[in-house]
C-alpha cells in the first residue's frame, strides 16, 4: 500500500505516478458522506477535471484530470473546499424519514414521471412502513470518528470521560443520550401497499395502453377506452396481489432480537435497554451476550466473539484486551474490539462503548446499503427498448396512413378514426397482462419450493444470471462448527450423517474402544453445560467444544450420564505456554482419569502409548510420523485440529507436569459445507454460469474450500485477498474479477466493489448472503438472494429473493425457471408482435390500396384483448425445452426481440397478411364493401393468429412433425379450441354481431377461410430451420459438461 505524502494539514498525496490520475488522503473524509458529496460536487465543476470519486470507508479521494493540467491546481481546488471541514462534520444528522436529498435522487434517476412518484411517496411518513425516529435521534450530534483500536486505554477513557470501574452515572448517561441520540438503527422501509400498486403502472406497454385509451376517448370511442383501461386494471391487480404476498412472506421471517444488555452504571451492574446505551458505557460480556455497540475491550478472559454476521469469518474470533493494533489493521483482525451486531461465544470480559447507532461499523454498513443502487433488470431494459420501438412504430404508421388517406381524398375525421384503429393494431394490448401473469405464475411456482420472490421481474432476471457471487459462511456452509474428520487407531474416519465412516462403511463408534475412549475424553474434558430450553436439553459453550460433544451425542453416547458418573474434580484451562486443557475425574477401580485435549504437537509430545486394535501399545516414531502427516493433511483442508489423550492416575491430584499420556486421536473441525454444494456448483458451470466465493476467511482456508467446491472447474483456482483491492482502480478491477474464483478477507465495502466490478464488466450478477455484512452487495446485485432461516433482517430486507429454508439448491431450479420464463415470454412476444404486425399490414394495405378498412377498431380490440391473450398466456406456460440448461446465459444487452427476430416476424406476418387480404378481396368481390367482407377479414385474421400460436412454440421444431421432441402443452390446446369456439359463437349470436359489426357466413365463405389459414401456416412452418443438435440430458440434468468459453486475460494478475 502506498505511503501518503502530506501536502497540508488536510491533505496528503497517496499515489500520483500516473499522469492525469492522483489519489489523495483527505482529513475528515473517513465516514463523512457530507464531505464526500461536497468534494465530488465542487471538483467535478473544475475545468479540466474529468472524474472525482471519494471513498468514505478509506478516507481517500481519486481525481482524474487532463494530463496537461498541473496537480498543484487540483490541490488548490481541494484545499479551497476543505477550509470548513470542521463545520461540515459538526452539522447535526438530518432526518432519514423525509430527506429532500433522497427525493431529489429519486427524481433525477427516474426515467419518467411514474418512476419518480413511487420514490417520492415512499419518502413521505404517512406512506412509509419504516418506524418513526425519535426526536433525539433526528437531532443527534455526530459522534467523533477515531481509530479506537489504536488508542491507549488510559487515553481512550479520558477522551470518553468515563470510569473503568464505575462507568457513567445516570445523569451523565441521560445527557449523552440527549446529545448523541438513541442507540438504534432505522429499519429498512418495507414497500407500502401504495408503493407496490403504483409500481405496476410503471412500464412502457402500460403507458402506451393509457395513451391509446386517451386517443380513443378523444375520438369518441368510449367503449374502446373502457376495454383498454380494464386490461390495465387487471394487469395491475395481478402484479399487486403477487408482490404484496411476497412482501408478507419475507416480512414474516424477521425476528425481534435482544432488547436489553448488562452494563456498569453508578458503580453497579444493571440491565438497560439497548437503545439507552451511550458512548462511555461499560458493557459486561458473558457467553451468549449480544454486542449492542462498538466497544474497546477493557478486560478479557478466554473471550471469543462470533463475528460471522459482520465479517463473514466462520470461526469465533479470540479477543485480547492487551492486543496492540496498528492503524491499518483490518476489521476482522482487531482483537481488542467488539462490534455491534456480533455475539459473545465464550469467555467473559468488559468493554467501553466507543460508538453507537449510525457511528458503529454496522451503522456504516447500513449507510452503504442505503447508498447502493439496485440495477435495472435485463427484462426492464429490453421491454423499455421494445416499448419505445412499438411506440415509434405506432406513431409513424398512424401519421403515414393519416397523410396518405387525406391525400387520397378521405375525410379528415374518417382518417383520424382509421389512424386510431391502426394505433390499436400497433400496440399489443394483451402483452402487459400476459407478461405480468407469466411472472406471477413463476413466483407462485417458486413458492412451492420455499422461495419467496419479492419482485415479479426477479424471476426472469434469475434466468439471465451470468455470475453467482456466494458468501461462504451461512450460505455455502452451515455457520456452525462440527467435527468432520477423525483420525483414531491408525484409521481415518469421515464424519457424515452422524456416523463414523471408513473405507469399509459406517462403524459402531460406541462399541469400538479407540473411538469410544476418544468420545469419552472430549465429553468430559469440556466446559460446555446442558440447559433446558422449551423442553429440550441444549448445550451452551464455545462452538468448538459444542462440536466435540455433539460428536459423542450423535454417535449415541449418553454424555450427561457419563458426566454424572465421572464428575470433574479439577481442571486446568489453556494458557500462555500451555496450549491444551486438562481435567481430572474419578474413574474405574478406584483410579482417576486425567483427560487432555489441545494442540496436536504439544499433546503428542506428552504421549508414550496409544490405543490400537483395542490394546494399549507403545507409541513408535513411525506412528508419530503418521499422526503428524494426518494432522498436516487436516490443516491443509482448512480444518481446526485438536488432539485427544488421557492418563490413569492412582490419586486424586493433578500432576505438576503433564506427561506419560495415552494417545487417542485427532478431531478435525470445520464449518461444514451444506450437502451437495459441489454438485450445485457443477450444475452452474454446465449452464455457463461462473461461480465466485466471497469470504472473510484467511486465504488458505478459502483456497481449501474453493478446491473442495470445484469453483474453478478445470482451471487453476485463483484466490485474491482483499488487501490487494484497496488501491485497484475500478477499470482494472472490472478486468481482474473475471479471472478470480475466491475473494478472501473481504469487508462489506469490498463485497460491494466486487459485485459492482462484475457489473462493470458487463455481467448479470446474483449475490447470495445471510449476514449484516452482505447487505450492500445484496442490494447492488442484479439479484440479491438471502437466507430465510439463518439470515439477518438486514440481508432479508434488501434482497430480491429469500430462500425460506436456506436450501441453496433451489437456485438451480430458480435459474431453470427464469430461463424458461424468459424463453416463453419471447415466444409470447413473437406471437403477439407478429400478429399485431399482420393487423398493421392488413389495415395499411386496405387503406393505401383504396379497398377501405378491412376491420373496424372494435374487431381489432377483440383480436388483441380476447383472441390473442389466452393463446399468448398458454405460450407463457410452455414446459421447459430439454436444452434449457445446456446453453450459456444470454447477454445482458441482448434484445428480447433482435433484428433477425424482427425480420422473421415481418416475413411471417406478411404471409399471414396475404392470406387475410385474399379472404377480404374475395369478400369484396362477392359482397362488395361492408360488413360481409369485413367479417371474412376479421375471421381469417383471427384463425390465422390462433394457428400461428402453434407455430410460435419453437424456432426449430415443426408443428406437423409428430416425432418432434417438443414437450406437449395442453394449456395451448385448450386455449386454441376455446378461442375458436368463442369466435364461432360471436359469429352467430346477433348481439355479438351487432357489437363487432359482423355478418353471417356461408359454406363457401368457410372454405375460403380454411384455405386462407392452412396455406400461410404451411408456408411459415416450411421456412423453419432444421432442429439443432443438443447435449445428452437425463431428466433435465446435463450428462456431458459444456466446453468452457475462453475468458479474457486483459487484466493484471494481482493474485
Amino acid at each position: 500500500m502506498s505511503a501518503a505524502s502530506p501536502v497540508s494539514e488536510h491533505l496528503a498525496v497517496v499515489h500520483a505516478s500516473v499522469a492525469g490520475r492522483t489519489r489523495f488522503e483527505v482529513a475528515g473524509l473517513y465516514r463523512c458522506n457530507r464531505i464526500k458529496q461536497r468534494l465530488e460536487s465542487v471538483l467535478n465543476d473544475v475545468n479540466g477535471v474529468q472524474c472525482v470519486t471519494a471513498n468514505v470507508l478509506t478516507g481517500r479521494l481519486l481525481v482524474v484530470y487532463q494530463p496537461d493540467m498541473m496537480m498543484e491546481d487540483i490541490i488548490v481546488a481541494i484545499e479551497e473546499h476543505l477550509v470548513d471541514v470542521g463545520k461540515i462534520r459538526s452539522k447535526p444528522r438530518q432526518s432519514t424519514t423525509f430527506d429532500t436529498l433522497k427525493i431529489k435522487q429519486a427524481i433525477d434517476s427516474a426515467a419518467g414521471l411514474f418512476d419518480s412518484i413511487p420514490a417520492i411517496i415512499r419518502s413521505i411518513p404517512i406512506f412509509s412502513r419504516s418506524p418513526a425516529q425519535s426526536a433525539s435521534t433526528t437531532n443527534a450530534e455526530a459522534q467523533k470518528q477515531q481509530a479506537w483500536h489504536v488508542q491507549e486505554l488510559d487515553d481512550l477513557l479520558k477522551i470518553l470521560d468515563t470510569s473503568k470501574r464505575s462507568g457513567l452515572d445516570d445523569e451523565e448517561a441521560l445527557q449523552r443520550l440527549q446529545r448523541f441520540g438513541e442507540n438504534s438503527l432505522s429499519a429498512s422501509a418495507a414497500r407500502s401497499d401504495l408503493s407496490i400498486l403504483l409500481s405496476q403502472f410503471n412500464s412502457p406497454p402500460v403507458f402506451m395502453l393509457c395513451g391509446s385509451a386517451v386517443i380513443a376517448i378523444m375520438t369518441g370511442g368510449l367503449i374502446d377506452a373502457a376495454v383498454i383501461l380494464g386490461v390495465v386494471i387487471i394487469n395491475s391487480a395481478i402484479g399487486f396481489v403477487t408482490e404484496r404476498q411476497a412482501e408478507k412472506t419475507i416480512s414474516s421471517l424477521s425476528d425481534t432480537g435482544v432488547r436489553t444488555v448488562g452494563v456498569v452504571r453508578n458503580g453497579q451492574q444493571s440491565e438497560i435497554n439497548i437503545e439507552a446505551i451511550v458512548p462511555g458505557d461499560i458493557l459486561i460480556f458473558t457467553p451468549g451476550t449480544y454486542v449492542a455497540a462498538d466497544a474497546r475491550l477493557l478486560s478479557s478472559h478466554r473471550l471469543t466473539v462470533d463475528e460471522s454476521a459482520l465479517t463473514g469469518e466462520s470461526l469465533p474470533v479470540n479477543k485480547d484486551h492487551n492486543f496492540v493494533a496498528p492503524k491499518k489493521t483490518s476489521l476482522g483482525d482487531r482483537s481488542n474490539m467488539a462490534y455491534m451486531g456480533t455475539h459473545i461465544s465464550g469467555g467473559n470480559g468488559r468493554a467501553v462503548v466507543v460508538a453507537t447507532a449510525a457511528a458503529t461499523e454496522l451503522g456504516q454498513i447500513q449507510t452503504m446499503v442505503g447508498e447502493a443502487e439496485a440495477p435495472e433488470t435485463p427484462m426492464q431494459k429490453q421491454l423499455d427498448k421494445m416499448g419505445t420501438t412499438l411506440a415509434l412504430l405506432s406513431g409513424g404508421v398512424c401519421a403515414g396512413v393519416f397523410g396518405v388517406g387525406v391525400m387520397r381524398g378521405y375525410a379528415v375525421l374518417e382518417m383520424l378514426k382509421a389512424s386510431v384503429s391502426l394505433a390499436v393494431a400497433a400496440v399489443p394490448e394483451g402483452l402487459p397482462a400476459v407478461a405480468t401473469t407469466t411472472l406471477a405464475m413463476g413466483i407462485a411456482d417458486m413458492r412451492k419450493h420455499k422461495v419467496a420472490v419479492r419482485h415479479l421481474d426477479a424471476v426472469e432476471t434469475l434466468g439471465s444470471v451470468q455470475v453467482f457471487c456466494m458468501d461462504k459462511t451461512g450460505t455455502l456452509t452451515m455457520n456452525r462448527m462440527a467435527v468432520v474428520s477423525v483420525y483414531c487407531g491408525d484409521k481415518a474416519y469421515v464424519i457424515a450423517g452422524q456416523q463414523f465412516i471408513d473405507d469399509g462403511g459406517a462403524i459402531d463408534a460406541v462399541n469400538l474402544r479407540e473411538t469410544r475412549e476418544l468420545m469419552n475424553i472430549v465429553a468430559l474434558c469440556s466446559d460446555t453445560e446442558f440447559t433446558e430450553i422449551d423442553g429440550e436439553r441444549r448445550q451452551n459453550g464455545s462452538p468448538t467444544e459444542m462440536a466435540l460433544v455433539d460428536l459423542a451425542l450423535e454417535a449415541g453416547l449418553d454424555v450427561e450420564a457419563l458426566r454424572g458418573s465421572h464428575p470433574r474434580l479439577r481442571s486446568r484451562d489453556r494458557a500462555e505456554g500451555r496450549p491444551y486443557m486438562t481435567t481430572l475425574h474419578p474413574w474405574k477401580g478406584g483410579k482417576h482419569l486425567l483427560a487432555v485435549k489441545g494442540s496436536p504437537e504439544q499433546v503428542l509430545a506428552m504421549c508414550e502409548e496409544q490405543i490400537r486394535n483395542g490394546r494399549r501399545i507403545p507409541l513408535t516414531d513411525a506412528a508419530r510420523h503418521a499422526i503428524m502427516t494426518e494432522n498436516d493433511r487436516m490443516a491443509g483442508d482448512a480444518l481446526r485440529v485438536l488432539a485427544v489423550a488421557y492418563r490413569e492416575l492412582d490419586e486424586d491430584k493433578m500432576p505438576r507436569k503433564t506427561g506419560k499420556l495415552v494417545w487417542l486421536g485427532l478431531a478435525g473441525m470445520a464449518d461444514p459445507m451444506r450437502e451437495g454444494m459441489d454438485i450445485l456448483i457443477s450444475q452452474f458451470h454446465r449452464a455457463g454460469i461462473e461461480t465466485v466465493m466471497i469470504t472473510g476467511d484467511q486465504a488458505a482456508t478459502a483456497q481449501a474450500i474453493g478446491k473442495q467446491l470445484g469453483l474453478s472447474g478445470d482451471k487453476p483456482l485463483q484466490v485474491l485477498e482483499s488487501s490487494k483491492l484497496e488501491d485497484v482502480e475500478a477499470e482494472l478491477l472490472a478486468g481482474l474479477v473475471k479471472n478470480v474464483h475466491v475473494f478472501a478477507r473481504v469487508s462489506p465495502a469490498h463485497k460491494l466493489r466486487i459485485v459492482q466490478a462484475f457489473q462493470d464488466a458487463g455481467r448479470v450478477v446474483a449475490m447470495t448472503g445471510d449476514g449484516i455484512n452482505d447487505g450492500p452487495a445484496l442490494k447492488a446485485a442484479d439479484i440479491g438472494v438471502a437466507m430465510g432461516e439463518s439470515g439477518t433482517n438486514v440481508a432479508r430486507d434488501v434482497s430480491d429473493v429469500v430462500l425460506e429454508d436456506d436450501n441453496l439448491h433451489t437456485m438451480a431450479i430458480a435459474v431453470r425457471q427464469g430461463r424458461t420464463i424468459y424463453n416463453n415470454i419471447r415466444k409470447m412476444i413473437h406471437f403477439m408482435v407478429s400478429t399485431n404486425l399482420t393487423e398493421i399490414e392488413v389495415m395499411l394495405a386496405g387503406i393505401a390500396s383504396g379497398m377501405g378498412q378491412p376491420m373496424n377498431s372494435m374487431q381489432l380490440l377483440w383480436i388483441n384483448l380476447v383472441t390473442d391473450i389466452f393463446p399468448g398466456l398458454a405460450l407463457s406456460m410452455e414446459p421447459a425445452e430439454k436444452d434449457i440448461m445446456a446453453n450459456p446465459p444470454r447477454g445482458s444487452e441482448d434484445a428480447i426481440i433482435g433484428g433477425q427476430d424482427l425480420k422473421q416476424m415481418t416475413i411471417e406476418s406478411g404471409i399471414i397478411g396475404v392470406g387475410t387480404m385474399a379472404a377480404y378481396a374475395y369478400g369484396l368481390k362477392r359482397y362488395g364493401p361492408g360488413a360481409a367482407a369485413s367479417t371474412l377479414a376479421f375471421n381469417a385474421l383471427t384463425l390465422n393468429e390462433l394457428a400461428h400460436a402453434y407455430s410460435s412454440r419453437s424456432k426449430h421444431r415443426h408443428v406437423f412433425n409428430v416425432s418432434s421432441d417438443l414437450p406437449p402443452n395442453p394449456h395451448l390446446n385448450k386455449a386454441i379450441l376455446g378461442m375458436a369456439g368463442l369466435q364461432a359463437i360471436v359469429s352467430v349470436v346477433p348481439s355479438f354481431r351487432r357489437l363487432l359489426g359482423t355478418a353471417p357466413m356461408g359454406i363457401s365463405d368457410l372454405m375460403v377461410l380454411a384455405g386462407s389459414v392452412i396455406i400461410p401456416l404451411a408456408i411459415n412452418e416450411a421456412r423453419k430451420p432444421t432442429t439443432p443438435e443438443i447435449e445428452s440430458l437425463d431428466d433435465g440434468v446435463i450428462t456431458e459438461p459444456l466446453t468452457a468459453s475462453e475468458k479474457e486475460n486483459d487484466a493484471e494478475d494481482l493474485s
